[in-house]
Order: C-alpha cells, then sequence, then structure tokens
C-alpha cells in the first residue's frame, strides 16, 4: 500500500476554460510522479457548449467539475471560483503541492501566494504562457510536450525511424542562445577553482531560475544527455559505492 505520508499530497486545479480536455490524461499522470493526487477540480461554466465534450475525461478520470455561471458576457467567472477554492483548500493544512492548470496569467498571483505559504506549485499550459506566470511556479510543464511525449509512448505500433544527424542536433542546440547561456552560467556559479561543477546542483539551479525548463523539452531524457550532445562542456562521471555524479566543465576555461 502507497505510504501517502512518504509523498507530496497534490491538489490539482483546472482552468478548463483556458485547457485542452486532451491533454488531461498525460497531465495528471505526469503530475502523479512527484506524489499523491489527493484532490482533482475543474471550474468552468458547465451549461456552454463549448464545454460538451468535457463530459467523458471528466468521469474517466474522475475529476469533480465544479460548475460556475458567467455572470457577465466576456467575464470568467471560473478564474475566481478557482482560485477561492485554492485557498480554501490550502487552509486545510492536507496539501504541501498545488497543480494549475491553465495557460491564463491570471494564475500568476495564486501561485506566488501558494509558495510564499510553502507549497509546491506545478504549472501545466500552452509555450505561450506568460511568462510571469511561468516563473512564478517551481516548476511548468508544456501541454505540447506532455502531448508529443505520450503521444509516441502510446503508439500501437513502434516503427524504425532514422536516427537525427549527431552533429545537426548539436548544432540546433548551440544556435539557442537563450539555452547555452543558461547551462554556461549554471556551470559558472558553483565551478571551483578546476572549473569542474556537478551538474545535479547546476540542474536544480537552472530549474529553480527557468521552471520551464525541462531536457524533454529539446528531445532528451535528462540534462546530461543534452549538454553531452551541445559538446561546449567536458564531462566526466564518478562512482562512490552505489552512487553516480556527474560533473562538467565549460571547454573554454
Amino acid at each position: 500500500m502507497l505510504d501517502i505520508s512518504s509523498e507530496k499530497k497534490i491538489a490539482v486545479l483546472i482552468d478548463a476554460e483556458n485547457t485542452p480536455y486532451s491533454v488531461l490524461e498525460y497531465a495528471l499522470k505526469e503530475i502523479s510522479k512527484h506524489g499523491h493526487i489527493l484532490a482533482k477540480k475543474a471550474y468552468a461554466d458547465w451549461s456552454s457548449d463549448l464545454l460538451k465534450n468535457w463530459k467523458l475525461p471528466l468521469n474517466e478520470l474522475a475529476i469533480n467539475p465544479i460548475q460556475q455561471f458567467s455572470y457577465t458576457q466576456g467575464k470568467n467567472s471560473s478564474d475566481a471560483a478557482m482560485i477561492i477554492d485554492a485557498m480554501d483548500l490550502l487552509y486545510t493544512g492536507k496539501f504541501d503541492a498545488f497543480a494549475l492548470i491553465s495557460s491564463d496569467s491570471d494564475f500568476t498571483k495564486l501561485a506566488s501566494r501558494l509558495k510564499e505559504s510553502e507549497v509546491y506549485v506545478f504549472g501545466v499550459g500552452k509555450r505561450s504562457t506568460p511568462v510571469a506566470f511561468k516563473n512564478a511556479c517551481d516548476d511548468f510543464m508544456y501541454t505540447e510536450v506532455l502531448n508529443e511525449r505520450y503521444a509516441e509512448k502510446n503508439e500501437a505500433v513502434i516503427t524504425q525511424t532514422k536516427k537525427p544527424n549527431k552533429i545537426s542536433l548539436r548544432n540546433k542546440l548551440r544556435m539557442d542562445t537563450k539555452l547555452v547561456r543558461m547551462l554556461r552560467d549554471a556551470v559558472a556559479e558553483y565551478a571551483g577553482e578546476d572549473g569542474w561543477a556537478a551538474l545535479s546542483i547546476s540542474g536544480s539551479l537552472i530549474k529553480r531560475q527557468n521552471p520551464d525548463f525541462s531536457p524533454s523539452n529539446y528531445g532528451f531524457a535528462n540534462l546530461t544527455n543534452l549538454i553531452e550532445t551541445t559538446e561546449l562542456f567536458e564531462v566526466k562521471r564518478k562512482n562512490n559505492g552505489a552512487s553516480s555524479y556527474v560533473y562538467v566543465k565549460d571547454k573554454r576555461n
């Protein structure tokens, strides 16, 4: 039996009027990797014909639909309902993590407020989600990436495809100046006098400064594979009994 006390206890709150229902299953699978989901709620004016296709996924995924009528045309009343519920759930003291599924910047203040109460905040939304909301979260996942990742896993027939040319992939990464600066700055921050830095703590800094960063966004399973492919860093591994550590050094040094 799962020991819930050893897991993050997560409340998942979904802005249904700003989220495609097709991503719900994938988002919940990804969030569940980080802990035990105790509450799942979706907010919308469910009387709208635009949301009629939500019934099946809500039932199958055991998500509780919260009805909020739109009092004024053009105004999203469900946002306010979701924010109020989030604070009510916070004050119960049962949850140490919240997942806010939306691409709406209106939830920026909510994410910041939850973090002030020392709870972990996951965000799930489109790449076009405003930067302020993404940075207000501890971890932000892109719906496009989730769709791509799980679509590949769910393929009934696996076909052998030609692997991308390693050189072209390396050049593509190097042309991403934001990525290169992010990696170099994080390594430089923790580099010792010899120029070597532990990749684990450098990676933690990247995540704190850029909540939407994930190696999977670039097609890699982990940060080590990504940083090796750039060929901008020297990489060495050290084994200490059952543990293995990766260290990196900027080749410019």
